[in-house]
């Protein structure tokens, strides 16, 4: 069993009204709480002791009881195409894995919400860890942290996707106070546009959500274009059908400013035929949508295939012909297991 040190508490993940309770608990005045989620959010200080803004007396105290402390980075793999690869090791032992993908004109950060994923889509690496537990808000805050801490990140500029390990909508409550932080013009000041959150279809958490005074983009998790198929590649379907998750999505078309995301996985014989294509052309009938085709990444240990260019290709077009804007993704990082639905850190044990 991993042996970990009983820790301080850990300051990471904490909003700013819970900051300055923490500055007034310490007998100072709430604006040193104030000053304290500043430097640690925005100007990224990793030390107590070193945020000269504060009193000498206030860092003293707070450093009796208190750090800040983010994920261990366990392992560092890098891509022939620049991708790269983080795994975490958490206070308890358990570990998750992050992508930093760059760009010519940007950077992306895919974070994990999970340890693990207990939705069970059939074509993913993650599913097959089950699930563990869910991430704190300083899990996936710490998360960006480390990444910048490591030299990745710019300042600004950079989109962070909850595409990682996990379902984000299963841990709505820690993935939106993460967002509020990330968003906060006074810590991180990421723009909410910049943000997208990932989910399989979880259909009361999306209702849910469009009460939310700001949201992340949104990206649905679609991967077939009938119950059927989508029954046996994606369980959560058994819950959730595709007409009450495209219901919810045009509900929320209404609210939001800017186009949802259909994600659609293809899988060689199974979700990418002319027919499928169709019928996913009448499924998204006057949404306000783009669609990113994503070419399976296979897996070894899993019996699915890619489609060959040509039938990405005429999927495609007919999605196009059809007033659809669609998109391929490109892969990256599978030759380091970081492409989308390749993260599995507990890969040779889940198989041995």
């Amino acid at each position: 069993m991993y042996q970990f040190d009983m820790k301080k508490n850990n300051l990471i993940g904490l909003n700013e009204s819970e900051l300055v309770n923490i500055a007034e608990g310490l007998g100072d005045r709430s604006f040193r709480g104030r000053q304290l989620y500043h430097e640690i959010y925005q100007r990224r200080e990793e030390k107590l002791t070193q945020m000269a803004v504060l009193p000498q007396v206030f860092r003293t105290r707070l450093d009796n009881s208190f750090e800040i402390r983010i994920p261990e980075i366990q392992d560092r793999q890098q891509s022939k195409d620049g991708t790269i690869k983080f795994l975490f090791r958490l206070d308890d032992g358990k570990c998750i894995e992050s992508v930093f993908i760059p760009e010519d004109h940007r950077q992306t950060l895919c974070i994990s919400s999970q340890v693990g994923c207990g939705v069970g889509c059939t074509f993913c690496m993650t599913a097959q860890m089950g699930f563990h537990r869910n991430l704190t808000s300083g899990e996936i805050l710490g998360q960006v942290l480390a990444i910048a801490r490591d030299g990745c990140l710019s300042q600004l500029g950079f989109n962070v996707v909850f595409m990682g390990m996990g379902e984000p909508l299963y841990n709505y409550k820690n993935v939106m106070k993460a967002f509020r932080i990330m968003t906060d013009s006074k810590a991180m000041g990421l723009s909410h546009r910049k943000i997208t959150v990932s989910t399989a279809g979880v259909v009361p958490v999306l209702n849910r959500m469009q009460s939310e005074v700001k949201m992340p983009n949104l990206a649905i998790s679609l991967n077939a274009a009938s119950d059927d198929v989508r029954h046996e590649v994606m369980p959560i379907n058994q819950k959730w059908n595709l007409k009450d998750l495209i219901d919810v999505c045009r509900s929320f078309s209404l609210k939001l400013q800017h186009r949802i995301t259909f994600e659609y996985v293809l899988l060689s014989g199974i979700t990418d035929s002319d027919q499928d294509a169709q019928r996913l052309v009448k499924l998204l009938e006057g949404l306000q949508i783009k669609v990113n085709l994503i070419p399976y990444n296979p897996d070894p240990f899993l019996p699915f295939k890619r489609p060959a260019p040509s039938r990405v290709e005429r999927f495609q077009g007919i999605l196009i012909r059809g007033s659809i804007a669609a998109f391929v993704r490109k892969t990256r990082g599978d030759d380091i297991s970081a492409a989308c639905g390749q993260l599995a850190h507990l890969k040779k044990e889940i198989h041995e």
